[in-house]
């Protein structure tokens, strides 16, 4: 395999645009995942990569050499180490990452059940630990606002944990329009309301709506809700972080589930 070491290879260009501008990242379609748990969790799921590139010294590690050894010839980059910092300093620490193509968002399904609906989220490790909660409260659909993050790009990624791979993502989502005819309970929380989220039962189909980190939910989908409720902090902390207050909410109706 030939050893790239020159920054103005063709390849080494196109990756560095992919890995540093969202603005590529969406014109061409294709984003970049970092590191061998990533890449395998993309292959597991039937996912083909457009590329694979490691770092000259991250062969050393067996789980590396199987990803690059089991692409085909045409698709994997063998890089000087030094080139890889340049692309990406999470890259250079995984040593291994892979250029995919990032899926289409589908059409909204008829029926939404359990789902999570995120607006103006703009921290991308927000975003992927959200990403992860959802998937891990065993929740199949999450809808994005369209002045939300990115939902493919590499921080979210690498914060998702794969999760992206077991989800169905949408974006640039109309909230009203998703939410039109739900049967079940939109819920928002809110930490001057009264209502406890542990008071209210949460075993049927619930619309979860989270807002951005620093505003909350515009005042238009805070009417889309139909329970409005407050996480009970007896400490002293005014607020949660957004994605702690999610995975709390989404594991409450877990607990509730689980001991019907």
């Amino acid at each position: 395999m030939k050893l790239v070491r020159s920054r103005d290879n063709p390849q080494v260009k196109a990756l560095i645009g992919l890995a540093s501008s969202s603005r590529e990242r969406r014109r061409s379609g294709m984003t970049v995942i970092e590191g061998e748990h990533l890449v395998q969790a993309f292959r597991d799921d039937g996912g083909v990569a457009e590329t694979i590139f490691a770092a000259e010294s991250a062969l050393a590690r067996p789980e590396v050499r199987k990803l690059v050894e089991s692409t085909p010839a045409g698709s994997r980059i063998l890089l000087a180490d030094s080139l890889m910092g340049q692309i990406s300093q999470l890259i250079s620490a995984a040593g291994v990452a892979a250029v995919i193509r990032t899926p289409e968002s589908p059409p909204l399904p008829d029926e939404l059940g359990t789902c999570v609906l995120l607006e103006n989220i703009q921290d991308p490790g927000n975003l992927g630990s959200i990403l992860r909660s959802a998937a891990a409260a065993g929740i199949a659909h999450v809808l994005l606002s369209r002045g939300s993050v990115f939902a493919w790009a590499p921080k979210v990624v690498r914060a998702g944990m794969g999760a992206h791979f077991g989800l169905s993502i949408f974006e640039d989502v109309d909230f009203e329009t998703a939410l039109n005819g739900y049967r079940g309970r939109v819920i928002a929380t809110d930490p001057r309301e009264a209502t406890p989220l542990y008071a209210l039962d949460l075993r049927g189909p619930v619309a979860w709506l989270f807002g951005n980190e620093g505003g909350g939910l515009t005042q238009a989908v805070r009417r889309l809700a139909s329970d409005r409720v407050r996480i009970p902090m007896p400490g002293e902390t005014e607020s949660l972080n957004l994605a702690a207050s999610a995975a709390i909410c989404l594991f409450e109706q877990v607990r509730q589930r689980s001991t019907r």
